[in-house]
């Protein structure tokens, strides 16, 4: 089982991980910040977890051991 970790100090909300897998990210606009909506990313979903990690820009996502 793989989790997903945010820098929040490098994030800056482009919103790329939430149009790439929207059922595992949101932005959330009222407090500037990405939420991650799946702690424990489901093992049909680790590739599009992967996709989002790999399309941010400001590398801010991890995969990691949940």
């Amino acid at each position: 089982m793989s989790g997903i970790e945010v820098d929040r100090a490098r994030c800056d909300l482009y919103g790329t991980c939430a149009e790439t897998a929207p059922d595992l990210f949101r932005l959330d606009d009222t407090d500037d910040e990405l939420v991650v909506l799946t702690p424990v990313v489901p093992p049909e979903r680790l590739d599009a977890a992967r996709r989002a990690v790999e399309a941010c820009p400001k590398t801010a996502l991890r995969l990691v051991p949940a």
